[in-house]
C-alpha cells in the first residue's frame, strides 16, 4: 500500500504535464479508487485472522490494523489512526499504566521496546495491565515498513506458570533434558537436594554424568522415554559425593519455551531395593545364623548334583545334629541357645572351603553339600573337622557350654539321584550315628533304610499305644536286707503290643524321650503307681523312675502333686528315682523342682549311682534320701574284687551321709551275702522276684500284710 502511494506521488507530476486538467482529475480519481480498493481488500483479509495484525510505515506510523489488534490493545485503541506514531501511543499507554513492567523504568522500557522494533526478527513478550500476556513478532517489509503480529499467550503463560509451580516446588527430583544432546537444561530444588549439586552447577551437565556407565547405551536409544518408563526398570545413578543410588524414572516429551524437552522425574528406590533384597535374602536364609535355609539349600543341591553328573564327579550331603542342644536350651534359656547356634554355624563355615555349601535346616540341624571329585572322599575329613570343632566347649555369656555333634553322610549314587532322596539317606545315616554313640559320623548304607522304616513304624505304634492304653505297670519288690521283708516296690513300665508282643523298655523309652511321648507315658506310670500303692500296707513305698526329658518339657512338681491328690497316697510313701544325667545339665529349674518335692515329703533317689562322673559332687549339693548302686557293680559281685571295693565305698559313703543305699540286680545268694555283710540296707533283683503285674500283687501282699516275706 505504501509503495503504491509513493509511486503515485512520483508519477503525478509527469501526468500533470501531459494531461489536461479534466483528464488529470479523472486519472487521479481512478488511482484513488484503486488504492482504496486494494486497502479494503487487505483490510478484509487481515480482519478474519485470529491474531492481531498491524502495518507501520518506515517512520513507525500506523497504516492499517485489524479488529483483533484493537481488541488486544483496547485501552489504547482510541489513539489508533492512520499516520499516528506507535511510539506516541506507547508513551500514552505507559502514562495510563497499560504496561505494568514499565512502571518505575518508563524510559528504559520504551527504549527496549523501540530497539526491538528497529531490529525485528526475535519474538518477545509483553504484559498488559489486565494481566494478559502478548507475544510480539515483527518483520520488515521491502519498503522499510513493519508488519507486526500480536498473539495472546495468556493461557499458555498460565500453563507455564502452573508447570513452573509444579516443577520447581515438586518434592520429587525433576529435570528438563534436551532429547538430542541429553544436556540437563533445568532442575528443580528437590533434584539439587537429592543429588547434592548446586543449582548453578547442575544445569548444563549431561544426563550421562548421573547414570552409571552400564546404562549409557540405553540413554542414546530412540525409544529413550519408553525405556525410562518401563514398569520394572531401575537405573543406577551417582550423587555428587560419588555414592550410588537406584531410581525409577518417569519421562514425557513436551514443548517448553519453544523447545522440545524431556521432562524427567526420578524416584529413589534404593531403600526399597535394599528392603526387597533383604526380604529375598530372608526368604532364602536363616535369620539367626545367616546360612541358607532349607529352600535355598535344596536348590543348591539340585544345581550341584546336576553339575556333578555333567562332569562325571560325585557329591555328598552331610546332616549335622547338635548333641545335647535341647538340654542346653532348656537349662540356660533360648538366648544362650540362639547364641550357641550362631557360634556353631560360624564353626561349621570355618571347617569348609568355598566349594561347600552350608545351611541350617531348622532347630539344631545343619547341613553341608560337598562336591566331590571322581574318586574324592573328602566328605569324611570334613565331617571329622566339624565334629572336632563342635565338641570344643562354647563360651556363651560368660558360661562354658558343652555340646557335640553327630553327622550322617550320603553320597550321590544312582539310588540317590535327586536332592530329596540324598537328604533322606543322610538323615537315616544321622539317626544311625546318634544310635551308635553321639559325637560320630556314619555313611548311609542300604540296610539303614529298613532300620529307619522300622523306627518310624515303632514310633507310630508307640503313639497308638498311648492313645489305646496298651501300657501297664509291673512291680518289683524292694527288700529290707536285714529282715528279708518287702519294704516297697519299684514301678516298671511294660508295653504289650497286640502284634509284636512284649517290647522291652530299652527299645521304646529312648524313642519316647525323642518324640516327647515320655510326658504322657511318665504321667500314666506315676498316676497308676500311686493308685496301686494306696491299696498296699501303709508302711510300703512305691518307687517311680523319672526321665530327665520330663523335667525339660513338663511341670514335674504339678504332675506329682496331681498324682498324689488323685490317689490319696501320702507323699512320704513315694520315692522318685532320677539319674545324674538330669543334674549334669546344672538346671536351676530341675534343682528347684527336686527341692520342692523334698519339702513336700517325697523321697528322692539317685539311680545308677557310680556310672557317671560327678556323683560325689551331686551328693554334696543335694540331700538325696537314697542312692542306688548300679547293677553293673552288683553282677558277679562275689567274684570281682573291683566291684566289691566300689560297693563297699558306696555303702560307707551312704552311711556317713545318712542316706539309705539300695543295690539292684541281685541275682545270686553269694552277692546277697556280701551286700548284707557290708551293711547295704535294701536290694532288689531276680533273686527275690521278677517284676510282677498288679494282678499278682494281692497274692504277694496277703501272705503277711504287715511284714510281707519275699517270694522267689
Amino acid at each position: 500500500m505504501t509503495s503504491l502511494i509513493r509511486r503515485w506521488r512520483r508519477v503525478s507530476g509527469c501526468i500533470r504535464a501531459c494531461l489536461t486538467p479534466a483528464a488529470l482529475r479523472k486519472e487521479l480519481r481512478l488511482a484513488e479508487e484503486a488504492a482504496k480498493k486494494a486497502r479494503d481488500q487487505l483490510h478484509d483479509a487481515i480482519s478474519v485472522l485470529p491474531e492481531g495484525i498491524v502495518f507501520l510505515d518506515d517512520e513507525g506510523r500506523y497504516i492499517l490494523w485489524n479488529a483483533r489488534y484493537e481488541e488486544i490493545y483496547s485501552r489504547s485503541a482510541d489513539l489508533f489512526e492512520v499516520g499516528a506514531r506507535l511510539e506516541d501511543t506507547l508513551r500514552v499507554g505507559i502514562a495510563r499504566g497499560d504496561y505494568p513492567l514499565a512502571v518505575g523504568r518508563e524510559e528504559e522500557w520504551l527504549s527496549e521496546r523501540l530497539a526491538l522494533m528497529a531490529n525485528p526478527g526475535k519474538s518477545h513478550e509483553q504484559l498488559l495491565a489486565d494481566g494478559r500476556w502478548i507475544m510480539i513478532q515483527e518483520r520488515r517489509t521491502s519498503g522499510g515498513g513493519t508488519i507486526g503480529l500480536r498473539v495472546d499467550i495468556t493461557a499458555m503463560k498460565r500453563r507455564e506458570a502452573s508447570f513452573r509451580l509444579l516443577f520447581e516446588g515438586n518434592p520429587v527430583p525433576m529435570m528438563l533434558v534436551d532429547p538430542e544432546t541429553l544436556r540437563i537444561c533445568e532442575v528443580n530444588e528437590a533434584a539439587c537436594r537429592h543429588y547434592g549439586h548446586r543449582q548453578d552447577s547442575f544445569a548444563g551437565r549431561s544426563l550421562t554424568d548421573l547414570h552409571h556407565p552400564d546404562h549409557h547405551g540405553d540413554l542414546k536409544l530412540d525409544n529413550y522415554t519408553e525405556t525410562l518408563n518401563a514398569f520394572d526398570r531401575t537405573w543406577r545413578q551417582f550423587k555428587a559425593d560419588g555414592s550410588q543410588i537406584d531410581v525409577t524414572a518417569f519421562a514425557s516429551h513436551l514443548d517448553f519455551e519453544d523447545n522440545e524437552r524431556i521432562l524427567l522425574a526420578f524416584i529413589d528406590v534404593t531403600e526399597r531395593r535394599r528392603s526387597e533384597e533383604r526380604l529375598a535374602h530372608m526368604a532364602r536364609h536363616d535369620l539367626l545364623t545367616g546360612l541358607p535355609n532349607r529352600l535355598a539349600f535344596n536348590e543348591q543341591i539340585a544345581t550341584g548334583m546336576a553339575e556333578a553328573r555333567k562332569r562325571g564327579h560325585g557329591a555328598a550331603a552331610l546332616l549335622i545334629d547338635l548333641d545335647s542342644f535341647k538340654a542346653v536350651n532348656d537349662t540356660f534359656g533360648h538366648s544362650v541357645g540362639d547364641a550357641l547356634l550362631k557360634e556353631a554355624a560360624r564353626r561349621i563355615r570355618e571347617a569348609l572351603d568355598d566349594t561347600c555349601v552350608p545351611a541350617r535346616l531348622g532347630g539344631d540341624e545343619f547341613a553341608v553339600f560337598v562336591p566331590l571329585g571322581a574318586d574324592d572322599q573328602r566328605d569324611e575329613p570334613i565331617a571329622r573337622a566339624i565334629i572336632r570343632s563342635l565338641c570344643e566347649p562354647f563360651q556363651i555369656n560368660m558360661q562354658h557350654v558343652a555340646v557335640g555333634a553327630s553327622i550322617g553322610i550320603a553320597r550321590m549314587t544312582d539310588d540317590s539321584s535327586d536332592p530329596e532322596q540324598l537328604l533322606r539317606h543322610a538323615d537315616i545315616a544321622l539317626y544311625k550315628a546318634k544310635a551308635d554313640g553321639r559325637g560320630s559320623f556314619r555313611h548311609f548304607e542300604p540296610g539303614m533304610d529298613a532300620q529307619m522304616l522300622e523306627r518310624q513304624r515303632l514310633e507310630l505304634d508307640l503313639r497308638m499305644a498311648v492313645e489305646k492304653g496298651e501300657f501297664s505297670v509291673h512291680y518289683q519288690p524292694l527288700v529290707n536286707l536285714e529282715d528279708q521283708k518287702v519294704s516297697g516296690f519299684e514301678a516298671l513300665l511294660r508295653w504289650s503290643h497286640p502284634v509284636r508282643g512284649n517290647i522291652p523298655p530299652a527299645d521304646f523309652i529312648p524313642l519316647a524321650e525323642e518324640t516327647g511321648l515320655i510326658d504322657a507315658i511318665g504321667r500314666f506310670v506315676l498316676e497308676q503307681a500311686c493308685r496301686d500303692a494306696v491299696t498296699w500296707p501303709d508302711h510300703m513305698k512305691v518307687a517311680v523312675n523319672l526321665s530327665p526329658a520330663q523335667f525339660r518339657t513338663t511341670e514335674v512338681l504339678a504332675t506329682v502333686v496331681r498324682a498324689l491328690d488323685l490317689s490319696g497316697l501320702r507323699p512320704a510313701r513315694l520315692d522318685l528315682e532320677i539319674t545324674e544325667s538330669l543334674l549334669m545339665d546344672r538346671s536351676d529349674g530341675a534343682l528347684q523342682t527336686l527341692k520342692a518335692l523334698r519339702e513336700l515329703g517325697v523321697g528322692i533317689s539317685m539311680d545308677d549311682f557310680g556310672t557317671g562322673y560327678s556323683s560325689l559332687s551331686y551328693l554334696r549339693s543335694f540331700p538325696f534320701t537314697k542312692i542306688k548302686i548300679d547293677k553293673s557293680f552288683v553282677k558277679d559281685l562275689h567274684a570281682s574284687a573291683d566291684s566289691q571295693a566300689i560297693v563297699r565305698a558306696i555303702v560307707g559313703l551312704g552311711r556317713s551321709m545318712g542316706m539309705k543305699v539300695i543295690a539292684e540286680g541281685i541275682e545270686n545268694a553269694d552277692d546277697l551275702d556280701f551286700l548284707m555283710q557290708e551293711g547295704c540296707a535294701e536290694g532288689q533283683g531276680y533273686l527275690f522276684s521278677k517284676p510282677r503285674p498288679v494282678s499278682e500283687m494281692a497274692e504277694l501282699l496277703e501272705s503277711s500284710p504287715a511284714q510281707t516275706s519275699v517270694q522267689s
